[in-house]
């Protein structure tokens, strides 16, 4: 098909998408939010027993400060919500570090356990923003090619700030991390003056010229920006505002939505919550030398197989990689399960008491990092309308935060109703619900533009 010609003459085809350069740079800026996140959730492990250590939190008080970050991220989604779509992607990210900046000061000026608490909460307020604006940035700055990769990097900054925050935990007392956590949180707000606001916002917007000016930021001189521009701008509907009803009342919102909810259920009653609240007591039982390691050790496991789904996310697709990390995390659940049982019957070996619930554990996150983890957020920011993906957003993100808190906060209820086994078992059910719902209810979104995606909940488009 014939194409345009660049400055120097050369024809070129209307396909071409551009150099990467610059499109990974402001996605990694982005990104940058999401490594806030990630330590955030690794602070509390090593951080609250030094805070009890040094007498500035009490041990009945330590569920309450680990459970006010889910608290606040359950305010923290719909703010962003409302914020991405009235002053735009770009402005939201730089938003989401200021409760960073203020939670962590709060903490490193901590007179009380009131300091810590609203410290704690104004963390999850940054949390939930970020999980919701981040990823819908690089969503829409990627090409198609390639969103599965940089999509997948908002996980990949998360694990990395989870294994950042264990690493430090080793030697550094609570207050030192605060100072840390600074650091990110500013870099944070930093970066992002760098980075162009997205062309669907501006172009929703009807700011055009600013449009055409911030994907040809993302792209490159050779690029055929107007080509791309014209398909973003058909695949926009004309009106501004979605209200939150619309989601339940037309078919076209409601699928996808459903499709979104589903899948985050899934991904918090995966047990990937009950799993890393064992890992500690597993290690300490099967590898006592290594028990001051073994958070370090899942951090770094994390890290790595999150790096591997990103490459793999736009080669085997985002169901592929669901489908088989489902599969594999049930397989390991159920037989952890199993273990439990033998293990109170003391009808075990020595040496699968010591290396098989090791072997399970590290397979079972392995299977999270390659799917359910960076998946869910990435479906997210893919399969809603440009015009309510903000909206949306904080629809999924809410729910998603308000099961993470009912997860965590009735553990010990499941576990006592269910016994140490039965809750793994529980977990591997959720497992097998989550392999079937997605292969047949989720499309394949790999290689296709998020306007092709729109149009498949439409009804108009070959998207499987």
């Amino acid at each position: 098909m014939a194409g345009t010609l660049d400055v120097e003459g050369r024809q070129l085809s209307t396909k071409y998408e551009g150099s990467v350069r610059n499109m990974v740079l402001c996605s990694l800026f982005a990104c940058i939010g999401a490594l806030n996140f990630g330590f955030t959730i690794g602070y509390s492990s090593p951080a609250i027993p030094s805070m009890i250590k040094h007498d500035v939190l009490k041990e009945e008080d330590a569920g309450w400060f680990g459970s006010l970050m889910t608290i606040g991220a359950l305010f923290g989604g719909p703010i962003s919500g409302w914020l991405i779509e009235k002053q735009g992607r770009k402005r939201t990210i730089f938003l989401s570090s200021l409760p960073f900046l203020l939670g962590y000061g709060s903490m490193i000026v901590a007179q009380s356990v009131s300091y810590l608490y609203v410290g704690r909460f104004l963390t999850g307020v940054g949390s939930g923003m970020v999980t919701v604006c981040v990823p819908m940035y690089v969503a829409e700055i990627a090409t198609k090619s390639r969103r599965g990769v940089l999509g997948s990097c908002v996980q990949l900054f998360i694990v990395i700030g989870i294994c950042l925050a264990y690493i430090q935990g080793i030697n550094d007392e609570w207050k030192e991390m605060a100072n840390a956590a600074l650091l990110p949180a500013g870099l944070a707000a930093v970066a992002v003056v760098f980075i162009p606001e997205t062309p669907r916002w501006l172009l929703a917007k009807n700011r055009k010229a600013d449009a055409r000016n911030a994907l040809a930021a993302v792209r490159d001189a050779h690029a055929d920006v107007q080509e791309e521009l014209r398909d973003i701008e058909e695949g926009l509907d004309t009106q501004e505002e979605m209200s939150w009803s619309e989601f339940f009342g037309r078919e076209e919102l409601k699928r996808p939505l459903f499709i979104c909810l589903v899948v985050m259920v899934c991904q918090q009653f995966s047990g990937i919550n009950a799993v890393m609240f064992y890992t500690v007591s597993i290690f300490n039982t099967a590898i006592p030398e290594m028990a001051h390691s073994a958070t370090v050790f899942i951090g770094i496991v994390q890290v790595i197989a999150t790096l591997i789904a990103c490459f793999l996310m736009d080669h085997v697709g985002r169901k592929k990689l669901l489908i088989m990390a489902g599969s594999v995390m049930a397989v390991n659940l159920f037989i952890l399960g199993f273990y439990f049982k033998l293990s109170a019957q003391k009808s075990l070996s020595p040496v699968l008491i010591t290396w098989l619930p090791v072997v399970c554990l590290t397979f079972y996150i392995v299977g999270f990092s390659l799917g359910w983890g960076p998946i869910p957020m990435l479906i997210m920011s893919e399969i809603f309308p440009a015009r309510g993906r903000g909206t949306a957003g904080a629809i999924a993100i809410f729910f998603n935060w308000l099961t993470a808190f009912f997860v965590t906060k009735e553990f010990m209820i499941l576990q006592n109703l269910l016994g140490q086994d039965g809750v793994f078992y529980f977990f591997g059910i959720f497992c097998v619900f989550g392999v079937w719902f997605v292969m047949k209810y989720l499309p394949e979104t790999k290689g296709k533009s998020l306007e092709d995606i729109e149009l498949y909940f439409l009804g108009r488009s070959s998207v499987r």
